[in-house]
């Protein structure tokens, strides 16, 4: 298929769970260094003919009413607005840089300062914009695990500000962060009413039931409106492979409580399911379809998982191995079942591989000094690499590559063959994720080139 651009916005970007960002840049589609894109919109070219469905509408000029008396806001994060005879009801509230633009959006509708906000969970894309729309006697419901969840991000401030500039291919005006220490319990905390299974209020009629759902994070949670027959879903489905392990880094993301969470949405048998991501799927029918092949498709990966860990496979052998059978097959342009099986695999086994040399500090680049000379020297190595660049075996061009600069950090053709691979890898990708760390590894490599 050719080509087709996926323009995410600057505020999906700068999501990254709401880890203390300063100013940024975005990363261009063809270029992704810093600063050479549109700062409104970032692209990335998809071989998949696909639009990832996580985008944001910025021309959005009203709000989408999905049935009466419920309104959203798109972006990366949705901001949804229930209005009810006696005040109305704020889930999710997406982040600071939307937050405004969606309260606008909302407010047309109804600028009543809201009753309640509820946080499907505490990333920065749900969460950003609670101070914009809170109001003095507003009560803000959250799952009490995220408490320790804001605390874990706030500790890791600097961990994640290294790791989202290079994933997102930001440029962060910060102090150096190598040696912050913000502290281990010093985020602050919006929620000021928090629960453990299930809350439930009535406000102008209806009745809303929030209910414990862990999946993307342990604080996720659920809304139902029974009277509505609508269930708001946060993170639990959107369009793509679930990110049950992202590259950025997080604790572990269970799939057995993935699939618990939507058995339990199952059962309610809604007529409409609302996500924080994309569009509301409409229809019974539809949504049972729709959360029974995410389930299905979240328990063959782990269940293939076990099995292999089981008979004594390594996880890079099930990450090749391990392949969603046709009639589960999701789209795979925010999480990946690689991924996840490797998530899977280490969630619960932890990192070590079984191997005793694991054991002992044995730095990467050891055996390559030896490797690489007995191979005839770093040009030697490189040159075996082009040969294989050449006959689009990339993967171990890369590792040669990456050999050759793990012994030799200044190998300016080292640094260019990997550039090459990277830059093509970059092009074909159509996961949004992996294309984010691949134009981080182009910027490594023209920024060693041009030293």
């Amino acid at each position: 298929m050719g080509d087709h651009i996926v323009k995410i916005t600057l505020a999906a970007i700068l999501a990254l769970s709401a880890l203390g960002l300063g100013s940024t840049q975005a990363a261009a589609q063809d270029d992704p260094a810093p600063g050479s894109g549109d700062l409104d919109t970032v692209s990335i070219k998809s071989a998949s003919g696909d639009t990832l469905s996580l985008q944001q509408k910025s021309t959005q000029t009203e709000a989408l009413k999905i049935t009466d008396g419920i309104y959203q806001a798109t972006g990366f994060g949705n901001s949804f607005l229930v209005v009810t005879d006696e005040g109305n009801v704020v889930i999710d509230t997406s982040l600071p840089q939307n937050a405004a633009g969606h309260k606008k959006l909302l407010d047309a509708v109804s600028n009543k300062v809201p009753e309640y906000i509820i946080a499907t969970h505490a990333h920065g894309d749900h969460v950003g914009g609670i101070p914009l729309w809170r109001g003095k006697d507003t009560q803000v419901i959250a799952q009490e695990n995220s408490v320790e969840f804001l605390h874990y991000q706030k500790r890791l401030s600097g961990f994640f500000a290294l790791r989202n500039s290079a994933q997102f291919g930001l440029d962060i005006a910060r102090p150096d962060v190598g040696d912050a220490y913000p502290g281990n319990f010093e985020a602050d905390i919006p929620a000021t009413i928090l629960f453990d299974d299930k809350y439930e209020f009535k406000l102008g009629g209806l009745t809303f039931v929030v209910e414990s759902a862990p999946a993307e994070t342990l604080d996720a949670l659920t809304v139902w409106i029974p009277e509505k027959s609508t269930v708001f879903v946060g993170d639990l489905i959107y369009e793509s492979f679930p990110n049950i392990y992202t590259l950025r880094g997080t604790k572990p993301r269970w799939a057995l409580d993935y699939a618990q969470s939507i058995d339990d949405v199952l059962l309610l048998n809604a007529e409409i399911m609302i996500p924080s991501h994309g569009e509301a799927i409409k229809g019974t029918d539809a949504v049972r379809e729709a959360l029974t092949k995410y389930r299905d498709a979240i328990l063959y990966v782990h269940d293939a998982t076990v099995a292999g860990m089981n008979a004594g496979k390594d996880v890079h052998s099930l990450m090749e191995e391990i392949k969603l059978p046709p009639e589960l097959a999701l789209p795979e342009q925010y999480g990946t079942v690689k991924w996840t099986v490797r998530g899977i695999y280490d969630g619960y086994a932890g990192w070590f591989d079984g191997n005793p040399s694991s054991i002992l500090s044995i730095k990467p680049n050891a055996s390559n000094i030896s490797l690489v000379k007995m191979a005839g020297g770093p040009d030697a190595v490189v040159t075996q690499a082009e040969a294989l660049f050449g006959k689009g075996d990339d993967l171990s061009a890369l590792s040669l590559a990456e050999s050759v600069l793990s012994v030799d950090p200044k190998h300016k053709p080292a640094w260019a063959v990997r550039l090459k691979i990277l830059q093509k890898l970059h092009k074909a990708s159509a996961n949004f994720n992996e294309a984010g760390w691949l134009g981080y590894g182009i910027r490594q490599s023209k920024k060693a080139l041009a030293e």
